[in-house]
């Protein structure tokens, strides 16, 4: 009876801590030509912990950053690049807690070209993520670094609708 009482009381504290945790799903149709990571946008405030979640197919969340097979950097200078390896089993899950605010853009491996891609804001819209793509080209000397492929480019949601929406899905 005691935990039944002292549980109310101190559950409205643990609310006022500020971290969140938002899933992201990892989808795919059952043929696996369409994938998507669902929110594909999302704003979200300091410490928050991500988690992505594979719901079908194998998938990877990967950051844009030069330590990840040389893709271009995309998340805020200073922040821990990502990569979760690859999650094969419908409900295999990975987190990351962002605290650097800016612009993080990810990707998942496999199936990169195909356009699965996704973007987190942290507080506001800065960083080399909220660049154009191909920013780090006017840099004497250029980055060895892998352009973000073309249907890629085309899948990420605004930083205007992540910002005016705070979530967006396909």
């Amino acid at each position: 009876m005691l935990a039944g009482i002292a549980m109310p009381a101190f559950a409205p504290a643990l609310a006022h801590v500020g971290d969140q945790i938002v899933d992201i799903a990892m989808r795919s149709d059952i043929d696996g030509a369409r994938v998507w990571f669902d929110p594909i946008g999302v704003l979200v405030s300091p410490g928050t912990t991500i988690t992505w979640i594979t719901r079908e197919n194998v998938h990877t969340a990967t950051a844009y950053h030069p330590d990840n097979d040389g893709h271009s950097l995309r998340i805020p200078k200073g922040a821990t690049p990502w990569d979760s390896g690859y999650l094969v089993n419908p409900g295999d899950s990975f987190q990351v807690t962002l605290t650097a605010p800016g612009v993080y853009d990810y990707y998942c491996a496999p199936h990169e070209h195909g356009g699965m891609v996704g973007r987190i804001i942290v507080a506001n819209p800065s960083g080399p993520g909220a660049l154009p793509f191909d920013y780090f080209k006017s840099h004497d000397p250029v980055p060895d670094w892998q352009d973000v492929p073309e249907m890629a480019r085309n899948n990420f949601p605004s930083i205007q609708r992540i910002m005016e929406q705070g979530t967006v899905r396909l």
